[in-house]
């Protein structure tokens, strides 16, 4: 199923309590973007300094508008394993791992599996897990775990773990070239998505369009959502 999903990249908890209240009642799906300062920076809340865990300051808590908002958490970070399930307490119920980031990537998607009740193809909608891969990483990288994620998503800017980065052509060829080997996986593009790029990753197959500074730079957030929804309906896709 299609869907636009605005992406927000918290730079303090008052942030992203004011983005995620303008948010309730435009969208089903929020990507939270979390960045350490460590697998790439600049951090991003909860982390301060590369040398802040973070986690600590919202371990036990959950998120706010729970049943109004589906929270999917794009762990830009370094070891993932140690705070995945933080995240997945928290109300999270889509957890993106960045192949790069980690050398235990078969374990984490295991333990996520088992300690939070996710079995592929019995329950995704409690939990789905997906892989990001760079645009500079060859897709070779993330052939070993197609068994085990319900989705893939690809990077479409070079610098990733900032908003407003230019759109990487590139990301269009190595859509199709992943779509030709792997139709039955779902795709989502995160990074220099607009209403001028949505076009060309629609036609690629793309079906989550996860939208960042598009959406913020906007001089109305209903109104760009709104024509993002109308591109959609262009292309045949409905939400």
């Amino acid at each position: 199923m299609a869907a636009i999903v605005p992406a927000i990249l918290p730079v303090s908890q008052e942030d992203l309590e004011d983005k995620l209240a303008a948010l309730v009642g435009l969208v089903d799906s929020v990507q939270i973007d979390i960045v350490d300062g460590r697998f790439i920076s600049p951090a991003s809340w909860p982390y301060r300094t590369e040398s802040d865990k973070g986690l600590p300051s919202f371990a036990g808590k959950t998120f706010s508008h729970l049943g109004q908002i589906h929270y999917e958490m794009d762990l830009m970070v370094s070891a993932p394993e140690d705070v995945a399930g933080t995240w997945v307490e928290a109300g999270a119920d889509r957890i993106t791992l960045h192949v790069e980031s980690t050398n235990y990537l078969p374990k984490t998607i295991t333990d996520l599996e088992v300690r939070y009740g996710h079995a592929k193809d019995f329950a995704p909608e409690l939990l789905a897990i997906g892989i990001a891969l760079n645009i500079q990483s060859d897709l070779a990288i993330i052939e070993p775990y197609m068994a085990q994620i319900d989705y893939v998503q690809f990077m479409g800017i070079a610098t990733i773990g900032k908003q407003g980065e230019p759109f990487d052509t590139r990301v269009l060829q190595k859509i199709a070239t992943f779509k030709k080997k792997h139709p039955e996986i779902p795709v989502q593009v995160d990074g220099g998505v607009s209403l001028q790029t949505a076009p060309a990753l629609l036609s690629a197959g793309v079906e989550r369009l996860i939208v960042g500074s598009a959406l913020w730079n906007a001089p109305d957030l209903a109104t760009e959502l709104q024509k993002f929804n109308e591109l959609l309906h262009q292309y045949g896709i409905y939400t």
